[in-house]
């Protein structure tokens, strides 16, 4: 990790979706959290006031587009807005978690693109560069007219298993035909086989297990994904390894989004640990004994020194076990 910066004309900004990943996003970068106020006018509106000048300065906005997802979004476009206006050189927007990500093509007649939308809607209010993490699809970065930077967190949860040994007569697997890309590239760091779920969806956040391509019997199984839900797709698929042969299951992903029934269905499953990172702020209730986050906050606060002092951000696709 390079050193701090002191450069006076680099801001980070937070917004209310995850301020204790902000703080250390800042601690890693060597700076202030910027003074800024976010409330409402009497009927719900949103009012925001940066309390600082920040005309000619590289500014960098933290904010996660979770739950409550438009609350989230309306908070990050109305800031751009005000960044724009009070003269900042550049306005980078640091979305660690990218909500409405999932309609990102039409499956059906009639569908939005939502994913698309969004962008948009970030571009047009005056962002001039978004650093995301682990979008929901590749493609998402097509969407933006900006450059993007897409970090991933496949090297941190890697780090995790790699520090507890865990890698030994592992397989990786993928819930879906969609998640091979990523299942391939956290097995790379574990130096495992990989293994995937077929799956057929019926309708919207329900998943009936079909058939496990692969060797699992007598393996320990990393599940990985990008983002849990409701964890119907994540704790089927686990009880499905398990059923399979399976000695142990485990589960990944970056984003613990853990809506409805995602708490009790993690409890009551074959799941021994579910590592997830911080890009999403976690109320106490969510945080049970098998589930354990990881910080990106070290990650994204890298990334944010390398754009800065314009370097590459691509060594950081490694994790830190990685040997040239």
């Amino acid at each position: 990790m390079s050193g701090q910066i002191a450069d006076p004309k680099l801001k980070i900004f937070a917004l209310n979706s995850n301020k204790p990943l902000a703080k250390r996003i800042a601690a890693a970068v060597g700076v202030s959290l910027g003074k800024t106020s976010v409330d409402r006018f009497s009927d719900g509106e949103i009012r925001i006031n940066i309390e600082e000048s920040i005309r000619g300065d590289d500014v960098f906005i933290i904010q996660s587009t979770s739950a409550p997802v438009n609350d989230n979004l309306m908070e990050l476009l109305i800031m751009i807005d005000a960044l724009r206006r009070a003269s900042a050189e550049k306005i980078n927007v640091v979305i660690p978690y990218y909500g409405y990500a999932r309609q990102d093509r039409k499956v059906r007649p009639r569908e939005p693109i939502t994913a698309k939308l969004v962008a948009d809607m970030i571009v047009k209010a005056g962002a001039d560069r978004v650093v995301a993490l682990d979008l929901h699809a590749a493609q998402i970065q097509g969407f933006f007219d900006i450059p993007v930077d897409h970090l991933m967190g496949a090297p941190l949860l890697a780090d995790y298993f790699l520090n507890q040994g865990l890698e030994k007569d592992a397989v990786v697997v993928s819930p879906d035909h969609g998640g091979v890309t990523r299942a391939r590239k956290l097995a790379e760091f574990l130096k495992a086989p990989i293994a995937i779920i077929d799956k057929r969806r019926p309708k919207a956040n329900v998943a009936e297990i079909m058939n496990i391509i692969g060797s699992v019997d007598q393996k320990r199984c990393i599940l990985i994904d990008d983002m849990i839900d409701t964890a119907g797709t994540i704790t089927l698929a686990a009880q499905a390894l398990k059923d399979a042969g399976a000695t142990e299951v485990y589960a990944c992903a970056t984003h613990p989004v853990l809506s409805g029934p995602a708490i009790e269905r993690i409890e009551n499953s074959p799941i021994k640990k579910l590592i997830v990172t911080d890009s999403i702020q976690l109320p106490e209730d969510k945080k049970i004994e098998k589930l354990l986050q990881v910080s990106v906050g070290d990650l994204i606060g890298d990334a944010i020194k390398r754009i800065y002092e314009n370097k590459a951000v691509s060594p950081l696709f490694k994790n830190r076990f990685h040997k040239d």
